[in-house]
């Protein structure tokens, strides 16, 4: 294409933005309320500093990792962020693409342009699905077919209670993103969905209680739980057997004044130790940004926003470049620290505020 080859996924933003839709790009940047914990996201971030060692050699290095016994290059991912046909029109299917062709994965949101079925037949690489569960009638309905589809894990997520209105300066009402087709398998329950052919929330929502109803429905894929804020229910990820959490405010697009995803991740490590893998969203930006969370503890990260610039810059090649990016400036920010594969980032290899 025509334009300038972003180096930077700033670089990429600006270059992506202008090529989206007014709306859509609205509905892309914008966190909710004040948008105090998407900006405390990035700020919080970039208070953090590396403390590299010197004169190490670093001239192999290995950026693989595992993710729930799945093999991925490097320690990025796609994030679950829903409205992606609104940025291309490929939306899902340029991102599965995109996301096996780099050796990595992508998980699917429930509110996505294209089924899982279409997004499982676009993948060479891993899919797991974002579930949003807005009655048990769909749940009932969707979770069974996860599995055969070729989905790999199911993310729970729990930071979303309710449909409430978007803010900054969208109208509510006048603006979709994107035709929302994860619902198509659906038209025979008519009364599970709007007169958009969109779900319909029907309480009651999901509690600890029944997660074990969820394992049983998707056929036992493992279960990942996105958006824990407390320590506590930690534990109780710990209780219940999840096989995983993501660290994550939602990019701030859910609730307004909590703290960020950097400032729990390490307060969540330390109450689960290594008995459950942890993984990392909100803010992420740079290679940096992914060596800072992986130094206080996370497994791998997952990019939203970058995802969205990367579609509506070009496609499958913007998201290919966007993940392209990020894989070159963490391959560099290791080096530059003394590691030569990703279990050497340790928590010494960076330096808090107060340390």
């Amino acid at each position: 294409m025509d334009a300038p080859l972003p180096m930077t996924i700033a670089e990429l933003q600006a270059l992506a933005e202008p090529m989206m839709d007014l709306d859509q790009h609205k509905f892309v940047a914008r966190g909710v309320w004040g948008n105090w914990t998407r900006d405390r996201n990035r700020a919080k971030l970039d208070d953090i500093a590396l403390n590299p060692p010197v004169l190490v050699d670093t001239s192999k290095r290995d950026l693989s990792t595992t993710v729930l016994g799945q093999r991925i290059e490097f320690p990025v991912m796609c994030a679950p962020a829903g409205g992606q046909t609104g940025s291309h029109t490929d939306g899902e299917l340029a991102v599965a693409r995109a996301a096996g062709a780099e050796g990595t994965l992508m998980a699917l949101p429930t509110g996505s342009g294209h089924t899982f079925d279409e997004a499982s037949d676009a993948a060479t690489g891993p899919v797991w699905f974002q579930h949003i569960h807005y009655s048990d009638g769909i749940t009932e309905e969707y979770l069974p077919l996860l599995k055969p589809a070729g989905i790999s894990a199911l993310i729970l997520t729990v930071d979303v209670i309710g449909p409430f209105p978007m803010t900054d300066a969208l109208i509510e009402g006048s603006y979709m993103p994107a035709k929302i087709r994860s619902f198509a398998n659906l038209q025979h329950r008519p009364d599970l969905l709007d007169e958009h052919g969109l779900a319909r929330w029907i309480p009651p929502n999901i509690t600890w209680d029944r997660l074990d109803w969820l394992r049983e429905l998707s056929g036992g894929l493992p279960l990942v739980l996105k958006g824990i804020r407390r320590v506590e229910d930690v534990q109780r990820c710990l209780d219940y057997g999840v096989d995983g959490i993501i660290v994550s405010t939602h990019g701030g697009r859910q609730f307004d004044g909590g703290l960020s995803s950097i400032e729990l991740l390490p307060k969540f490590v330390d109450a689960m130790g290594d008995r459950m893998e942890v993984f990392f969203d909100s803010g992420v930006r740079s290679g940096l940004d992914v060596f800072r969370a992986m130094a206080l503890g996370a497994r791998a990260v997952f990019v939203g926003r970058p995802m969205h610039w990367g579609l509506a810059y070009d496609g499958e090649n913007g998201v290919r470049r966007m993940l392209s990016i990020l894989r070159a400036e963490f391959d560099k920010v290791m080096a530059y620290s003394g590691c030569t594969a990703v279990d050497q980032i340790t928590r010494d290899k960076v330096v808090l505020p107060g340390d």
